[in-house]
C-alpha cells in the first residue's frame, strides 16, 4: 500500500532541508546534539500542523487531504528519525543479515487517515530476534518520538513473530491489514506480506468477518447503540469513521483490495455508492481533524460545546428555524445514516458471496429452497426481492408496497432490492404522493401488527420516507441542540412507533399497564399511529411545532385516507401533544382547578385515551432513562382523576366529602393507630388533606406523634417509595421564615434532586413538609450513607451551620455540560391555573442550587410557598411554585408582580451564579 500523493509537499515539511540541518548539528556537536535535533524537529512538527491547520482553515470541508497530510508529515518525521539514528547515534558499517529493520505504519496512521493528534501506530519489523543493533535504533527512535510529544503505539516483532500473533489477535490481524513500508528494509516488508496473505488470511475470511461484525456490535452498544445520538463519538460511534473503515477491511481481507475504490471493482459497491463513501467519509474525517484542532488533543466525541466550534469553522451558517449548529448536526446525522445504508447493502453483498460459495453437506447436500412469489415479487430465504430492474420504475407505488409486504409478512429485503430503492426513490413524485393505494399501503404499514419501527426505518435508510412524506423529510436527521433529546427528530418518532406497537403488543404492560388496557379502546388505531408520525413534524420551522405540526395535520391526514373525524383528532393531538406531560409535572394534581381546566381542554374519554398513550411514547422515546415510574406517577394521577371527571360529568364529591373519604381511608391503613387521625389529624387543615395521599398522610401522622412524644424539635424520616421511584423525606420542625429555601438547600448539598415538594403548617406551629428526591441517575437514595448525609445535610441547613450559599455555587452540577447553552431566564405568572393560589412557573439553565436560590427568592419578596413541582429537561429546569402573600391571599398587583419577577430573574441568571462561585 502507497500513500496518497499530498499536494504541497515541502510547504508542509521539507525533509531534506531538515535531514541537512540535523546532519549538520550532528557533525558539529557530536554525541552532544540530540537537545537541538530535538528542537529541530520539533520545530519542524509544529510548523507543519500550523500549515496543515491552516490549509484546513482555508478548506474546512477537505478532511481526506487534512488527514493524509498528518500522515506524510509523520512518514517524513520517522525517515528523518531513522537515518539520524542509523547515521549517527548506532551508526554500523557493515551490517549482518540480520541488523535490518523495516518501519510499518499500521492502522490509521498506515492508512494515511490521521488526523492531528491521532496516535501514530508503528510496527517494527525485524528479521531475527534479539538482534542488538536493531533493539538500540529502536529505542532511540521511540525516545525521539516520545520528546516531540507524540503518542506511539508501537510492537518489534520479527516476521515468524507477527504471523503468529496476527493468526491470535484479530486487533493485530487488522492492523497488519493496512500495514505499510514508511521507511527501512523493502525485501523485509515484502516477506511480511507474502506471509500474512498466505499464512494469516487464507481461509480464515469468515472467521474475520464473523469477528469483525461482532466487534462492531459490541462497539455500538457503548456508544448508546444508535447512530442519532446527540453527541456523537466520530470514530467508533454507530455511522462514524469505524464502521466505514470495517467495511473496507473486511472487502480488503476478502478481496485482497489495496484502496476503497477497489470495492467498485470487485462487485461491493456501485460507483455511485463509493462516491457516497467517500463523501462522508471526507466529511466525518474533516469534522474529526476539526474537533483535533479545536481542543489541542485527541478528541472525538462531538460534545455540545465543540459542536457549535466546528459549525463555525466549517462555515455553516444560520436559516430561518435552525441555527448553524442544528444546519451542520444535521448534515453529520445526513453522512451517519448514509454510512448505516452503505453497510447495510456491503454486508448483506458479503454474506450473498458467503451462501454462494457453502457447500452444503449431509441430509441438505443438494437442496435448496425454492423461492415463492408474492404479489409479483420473490421471496427466498426470508428476503423479499424485485423481480426485475424496471420494477419501481414502472410503479413507483411499489416503493411503498414493498415496505408494507416486508412488515407484513417479516420478511428483510434483499440487498440488491435495496440498492434499486435508492436507485428509484427519485421517481416518488406528486402523482405518487397523491396515489390512494399508495397512501392505503403506507397507512397500513405504519400501522402494522408486526413490526413497523424496522420496516419504517429501512425506509427511512433508504430515501423512500422522507420523499413520500416530504414534511418528515425534513426533518430528517434534525438534531435538536439541547441535553433533553437523545434523538434526532426523525429517529426519535421511529422510536415513538416501535414503542406504540410493542404497547400494543402487551410487550411494555408492567412499565405501562394503563396505556396496554386502554389502547385497545381507543376509537381509531390508526389515527393514533398517524399522531405520533406526526407530533413533532413542524420542528425546526421557527414557530411553534405543535401549531403548525396540527396544520400539517390537516392537510396530510385526508391525504392518507383519514375521515374528518379522525383528521380533527390528529389534529387535536398534536397540538397538544405536551398538554399532558406539561400539566402533571408542572402542576399540583391535588388541586381541583387543575383537573377542571385539563378536562376542559380534553372535553371526552376517547381524546384523553389517546392522549396518555401518545404522552407516554413520547416521553420513554426521547432516549434512555427519561422515562421513570414518577412520571409514570403523575400521569397515571392525571388520567384517573381526569376520567373519573369525564364519566362522572362532576366533581364526584365535595370538598369535605373528600376529607371525610380520605380521612377514613388513613384509619384504614393505620389500623391500631386510627387515633392518630383525630389526634393528629385535627391540627392539620382540609388543605393537607386534600393535597396529600392517603399513604404518606399515614406516615406523617406517625411520624409526628412519634416526634411530639419525645419533644422532637426536628424530625426527619427518610423512605424508598418503590411505586414513585423516589425517596420520601418528611421534614417535621418549628415553622418559621425561610423554612423551605433552606431545606432545600440541604437537600441538594446532600446530593439530592428535588422532584416534588408540599409544604403545611399545623395548628400546632410545627411545619409538614413532604419532598420526593432522587439521585442523579433518576432513583431514590437506598443506601444508609446516601440517607444519612441526607439527613445531615437538612439538619446543618436548619441549624444554620456554614453559610449555605457558597457551598452551593461550589458543587458541581451532574450536567456540566449545560454550560454549553444559553437558558434566558423566564418567569410566568398563573393566576386563573388555581382557585387558592398564585401559580409562578420559572425556567432557567439548570446549575447548582437553582431551587434553594428561587426559594430564597420568594422568602424575600414575603411569599409563602404551599408547594414546589420541579422538572429537568436536560440543561433546562422548569420549576413550578403555588404561593400565596402572607395573609393568605393571591398575588394580583401589577407592580408586586413585577418586583417579584425582577427577583426571581436575577436568582435565575448566570451571571448570578458566576459571582456566587466567585465568592
Amino acid at each position: 500500500m502507497t500513500a496518497p500523493r499530498v499536494p504541497g509537499q515541502r510547504a508542509i515539511i521539507d525533509r531534506r532541508e531538515l535531514a541537512e540541518r540535523i546532519a549538520a548539528l550532528a557533525d558539529e556537536k557530536g554525541g552532544e546534539a540530540r537537545p537541538q535535533v530535538v528542537e529541530a524537529l520539533r520545530g519542524a512538527l509544529d510548523r507543519a500542523r500550523a500549515e496543515l491547520a491552516r490549509r484546513l482553515a482555508e478548506k474546512p470541508s477537505a478532511g481526506h487531504d487534512c488527514a493524509a497530510g498528518h500522515a506524510f508529515l509523520i512518514d517524513q518525521l520517522l525517515r528523518v528519525i531513522h537515518d539520524y539514528v542509523t547515521g549517527y547515534v548506532y551508526p554500523a558499517a557493515n551490517r549482518t543479515s540480520g541488523e535490518r529493520l523495516a518501519i510499518l505504519a499500521v492502522g490509521g496512521y498506515g492508512r494515511a487517515e490521521m488526523a492531528p493528534h491521532s496516535d501514530v501506530d508503528i510496527a517494527f519489523i525485524t528479521p531475527t530476534r534479539r538482534a542488538p543493533w536493531c533493539e538500540q535504533v529502536i529505542e532511540a527512535m521511540l525516545y525521539l518520538l516520545w520528546d516531540l510529544g507524540l503518542k506511539v503505539g508501537h510492537s518489534s516483532r520479527t516476521v515468524s513473530d507477527t504471523m503468529r500473533h496476527a493468526r491470535e489477535d484479530l486487533t493485530i490481524r487488522t492492523a497488519l491489514l493496512e500495514g505499510r513500508l514508511v521507511w527501512g528494509d523493502g525485501a523485509l516488508y515484502e516477506e511480511l506480506r507474502e506471509r500474512f496473505w498466505k499464512e494469516v488470511a487464507k481461509g480464515s475470511e469468515r472467521d474475520f468477518l464473523t469477528r469483525k461484525l461482532a466487534e462492531r456490535s459490541q462497539r455500538h452498544k457503548r456508544m448508546g447503540d444508535s447512530r442519532y445520538v446527540v453527541e456523537p463519538n466520530v470514530k467508533d460511534g454507530k455511522g462514524g469513521l469505524r464502521d466505514l473503515q470495517t467495511l473496507y477491511w473486511i472487502g480488503k481481507y476478502m478481496h485482497r483490495v489495496e484502496t476503497a475504490s477497489q470495492l467498485v471493482d470487485v462487485g461491493l459497491f456501485t460507483r455511485s455508492e463509493y462516491r457516497s463513501f467517500r463523501r462522508a467519509e471526507g466529511f466525518l474525517l474533516a469534522v474529526r481533524c476539526h474537533m483535533h484542532v479545536i481542543t489541542g488533543r485527541a478528541e472525538d466525541r462531538l460534545t455540545f460545546d465543540l459542536q457549535r466550534e466546528v459549525a463555525a469553522a466549517m462555515n455553516f451558517a444560520e436559516r430561518p428555524g435552525k441555527s448553524a449548529v442544528e444546519r451542520f448536526m444535521q448534515y453529520y446525522f445526513m453522512q451517519a445514516k448514509r454510512v448505516g445504508t452503505l453497510t447495510g447493502i456491503f454486508l448483506a453483498h458479503i454474506d450473498d458471496e458467503f451462501a454462494r460459495t457453502t457447500t452444503r453437506s449431509g441430509f441438505f447436500a443438494g437442496w435448496t429452497q425454492r423461492p415463492r412469489k408474492l404479489k409479483g415479487y420473490m421471496v427466498e430465504g426470508g428476503r423479499i426481492r424485485a423481480p426485475g430492474d424496471d420494477w419501481f420504475a414502472d410503479d413507483p407505488v411499489r416503493l411503498i408496497e414493498i415496505f408494507q409486504l416486508a412488515e407484513a409478512e417479516g420478511l428483510e429485503i434483499h440487498p440488491q432490492t435495496l440498492r434499486q430503492i435508492d436507485r428509484d426513490a427519485k421517481h416518488i413524485d406528486g402523482s405518487v404522493r397523491s396515489d390512494t393505494r399508495a397512501n392505503a399501503l403506507f397507512l397500513d404499514l405504519l400501522a402494522g401488527r408486526n413490526d413497523p419501527e424496522t420496516a419504517l426505518r429501512w425506509m427511512n435508510e433508504a430515501g423512500v420516507f422522507g420523499r413520500f412524506v416530504p414534511d418528515f423529510g425534513r426533518v430528517n436527521a434534525q438534531m435538536q441542540f439541547d441535553m433533553y433529546h437523545h434523538y434526532t427528530v426523525d429517529e426519535h418518532t421511529i422510536r415513538a412507533i416501535g414503542l406504540l406497537s410493542q404497547i400494543e403488543r402487551g410487550l411494555l404492560e408492567n412499565d405501562h399497564p394503563r396505556a396496554t388496557r386502554e389502547i385497545h379502546k381507543v376509537g381509531s388505531r390508526r389515527a393514533l399511529y398517524v399522531a405520533v408520525l406526526l407530533h413533532d413534524i413542524a420542528k425546526g420551522r421557527g414557530g411553534d411545532h405543535s401549531v403548525l405540526g396540527a396544520e400539517v395535520a390537516q392537510n396530510l391526514c385526508p391525504r392518507m385516507g383519514l375521515d374528518e373525524r379522525e383528521t380533527d383528532l390528529v389534529a387535536w393531538l398534536v397540538l397538544h401533544h405536551l398538554l399532558m406531560s406539561s400539566t402533571a409535572q408542572k402542576r399540583d394534581l391535588t388541586d381541583p382547578k387543575t383537573i377542571e381546566d385539563f378536562v376542559g381542554e380534553v372535553r371526552n374519554l376517547d381524546r384523553l385515551r389517546n392522549l396518555a398513550i401518545l404522552t407516554a411514547v413520547d416521553i420513554r422515546a426521547v432516549g434512555p432513562g427519561v422515562w421513570n415510574s414518577w412520571k409514570g406517577q403523575l400521569l397515571g394521577e392525571l388520567y384517573d382523576a381526569s376520567a373519573e371527571r369525564l364519566r362522572l360529568g362532576h366533581k364526584e364529591k365535595g370538598r369535605k366529602q373528600r376529607v371525610g373519604v380520605k380521612k377514613d381511608a388513613v384509619r384504614a391503613l393505620l389500623g391500631d393507630r386510627a387515633t392518630l387521625v383525630d389526634e393528629v389529624g385535627a391540627k392539620l387543615g382540609d388543605a393537607y388533606w386534600i393535597a396529600e395521599p392517603e399513604d404518606i398522610i399515614a406516615r406523617n401522622l406517625v411520624q409526628y406523634a412519634e416526634a411530639r412524644a419525645i419533644e422532637d424539635r426536628l424530625s426527619i424520616h427518610c423512605e424508598v417509595d418503590e411505586e414513585r421511584g423516589a425517596t420520601l423525606v418528611s421534614v417535621i420542625a418549628p415553622d418559621h421564615p425561610g423554612l423551605f429555601y433552606r431545606m432545600a438547600g440541604g437537600i441538594h448539598l446532600s446530593g439530592a434532586n428535588i422532584i416534588d415538594a408540599r409544604i403545611h403548617t399545623a395548628a400546632s406551629g410545627y411545619a409538614i413538609d413532604n419532598f420526593l428526591v432522587q439521585d442523579q441517575h433518576g432513583g431514590p437514595f437506598r443506601e444508609d450513607g446516601q440517607i444519612a448525609r441526607l439527613k445531615k445535610g437538612i439538619r446543618d441547613a436548619l441549624a444554620g451551620t456554614g453559610s449555605l450559599v457558597p457551598k452551593l455555587a461550589a458543587r458541581p452540577l451532574a450536567h456540566s455540560r449545560a454550560k454549553a447553552f444559553h437558558v434566558a431566564p423566564r418567569v410566568d405568572f398563573d393566576n386563573s391555573a388555581s382557585n387558592r393560589f398564585t401559580v409562578i412557573e420559572v425556567t432557567a439553565r439548570d446549575r447548582p442550587a437553582l431551587l434553594n436560590r428561587l426559594a430564597h427568592a420568594l422568602y424575600e419578596a414575603n411569599l409563602i410557598v404551599q408547594s414546589a413541582h420541579i422538572t429537568a429537561y436536560g440543561e433546562s429546569a422548569a420549576d413550578t411554585f403555588y404561593v400565596t402573600d402572607l395573609i393568605g391571599s393571591k398575588v394580583t398587583a401589577p407592580e408586586r408582580l413585577a418586583e417579584i419577577e425582577a427577583r426571581l430573574l436575577e436568582a435565575a441568571s448566570d451571571r448570578r451564579q458566576e459571582q456566587l462561585e466567585k465568592s
